[in-house]
């Protein structure tokens, strides 16, 4: 079943609902006049703005085009029309909550803890964030870019693509169809549940950024589903929508019990979790794991004696079985890489950073290469990017290094995390390159040994007899982040940034 086209004449109205839009968003912004509605992470005041730029962004990119790509089924012309129709919804939805144009105050029960207003503002601030977020994935600048979008997760971006095509948006009930191809779920209360989860901007449409972002949070893929029934259907600490003020209202009544916690998707972090636990001194803390599925995350703080009462609840859920090894991913050296590596008396698989341990982690999506104690290192020295390209650490997959001289066909090419090469997600057609070098670290006696502090040096590329063609590489700045490691005075810094 093909995917529900843009109405009939869609691209000759699409600029008028476009403007109709901002002009929406625009009087629910006079209607937040509440200076309340500025406190928290998610604001209103600040999302309804920022979303109508970007919705003027697209209105002009999408003149200039002179509204080619309209007409495709799934992209760009569906997606704004059931995107527009959903705005304004909700729009509505929020324009009931808040005070009437003219007021200045609005109901006090707005801003009562618990109270159903509160959460029916809160629950809503949140789809239009998730709705910004998305429009601003799949419209960057305002351009369309849903037919390359790209998923962190490999098996994810395959399965989409393989099987949606271009498209960048389908109506839930031919996904959930698709996805039984290679996911089998059972209709009825767990197909809702499903698309309540995944669908976080409540359309009734599963979008390649909301696929994106499930895929990610209930990684890995072989048991994408099995992990999402046990953290998100049966599991007792898992909370849908809730904010960062919000978790830490609910733990305040678990503060006697140290070890009890929730955990939520990160509303600023889409993508990421959020754990909110009661430390061993009655603290209550917020932190966002990095890189590990989330299962991991729960067993090491049960082993640990952080995560040991789900919502203040005795029972916690056994997860090991999600534990199953996958096998490690073998990467082989050709014959003309390991040449090169030779010549500069070091080799392909040993790790850049420490110069000490074989690389056996793979970082996603950039791909690039160092050993799981250097990556634990790094992570603990509240960096979230990739040490080489800066590029965000959305996960990380076990590899294993042969040398061969004939790598079997099903092998991997091989590929140098620690090189300057970083072509695994890139939308655009390049030219084949050399094998990628090493890049020349300074791994003199000043370098610190220790997992606790990590401290890599400056890239340099290595000087060659025949210098190769290098590609540009784009660098993210990394931010702070470590919530755990902070005074109880840190405790929102991390959600709040």
């Amino acid at each position: 079943m093909a995917a529900a086209p843009a109405p009939r004449g869609w691209q000759w109205r699409e600029p008028r609902a476009l403007g109709r839009a901002v002009r929406q968003l625009q009087r629910l912004e006079e209607q937040c006049g509440d200076p309340r509605l500025a406190q928290g992470p998610l604001s209103l005041r600040d999302l309804l703005p920022r979303t109508a730029q970007l919705l003027r962004d697209v209105a002009k990119a999408r003149r200039g085009a002179d509204g080619r790509g309209a007409q495709g089924p799934g992209g760009a012309g569906d997606f704004l029309a059931i995107y527009l129709a959903n705005l304004e919804a909700k729009g509505k939805q929020v324009a009931a909550l808040l005070p009437a144009r003219g007021q200045r105050e609005a109901n006090d029960e707005l801003f009562r803890e618990g109270s159903r207003l509160r959460r029916q503002l809160a629950k809503l601030a949140l789809i239009f964030s998730h709705m910004h977020a998305e429009l601003g994935a799949l419209f960057p600048g305002g351009k369309y870019n849903g037919h390359l979008y790209q998923l962190a997760k490999a098996p994810a971006h395959s399965f989409w693509r393989e099987h949606c095509g271009a498209r960048c948006v389908l109506p839930w009930a031919e996904f959930q169809s698709i996805l039984c191809s290679c996911h089998p779920v059972e209709p009825g209360p767990a197909a809702q549940a499903l698309c309540s989860t995944m669908d976080l901007t409540c359309s009734r449409h599963v979008s390649i950024f909301e696929f994106d972002i499930f895929t990610r949070l209930f990684e890995p893929w072989p048991t994408l589903l099995r992990n999402w029934q046990l953290l998100a259907v049966t599991h007792p600490g898992y909370m849908a929508f809730l904010t960062y003020e919000e978790v830490q209202a609910r733990l305040q009544a678990c503060r006697d019990k140290p070890g009890s916690y929730i955990f939520r998707p990160s509303c600023t972090r889409l993508g990421q979790w959020a754990i909110g636990y009661v430390s061993s001194d009655g603290s209550i803390l917020q932190t966002i794991p990095l890189s590990r599925p989330l299962f991991q995350v729960l067993l090491k703080g049960q082993k640990d004696g952080i995560y040991l009462y789900p919502d203040g609840k005795s029972h916690n859920p056994d997860l090991t079985e999600l534990c199953q090894a996958e096998p490690h991913k073998r990467i082989h050296v050709s014959e003309e890489q390991l040449q090169l590596y030779l010549a500069m008396n070091s080799t392909f698989e040993l790790c850049k950073i420490c110069a000490e341990s074989d690389k056996d982690v793979r970082i996603q999506p950039c791909g690039h290469l160092l050993c799981s104690r250097c990556l634990a290192a790094w992570e603990r020295s509240d960096s979230r990017t990739c040490p080489f390209c800066r590029r965000e650490i959305q996960g990380r997959e076990a590899v294993s290094i042969y040398q061969a001289r004939a790598a079997p066909q099903d092998a991997e090419e091989p590929r140098d995390s620690s090189g300057l090469e970083d072509r695994e997600w890139e939308p655009v057609q390049v030219d084949p390159l050399p094998p990628p070098l090493p890049p020349r670290l300074d791994l003199s006696s000043q370098r610190l040994r220790s997992e606790a502090r990590l401290n890599v040096a400056p890239l340099t590329v290595p000087r060659l007899q025949a210098p190769l063609p290098l590609p540009r590489m784009k660098t993210v700045a990394s931010a702070p982040w470590d919530v755990t490691s902070s005074p109880q005075a840190r405790q929102g810094a991390a959600e709040r940034s």
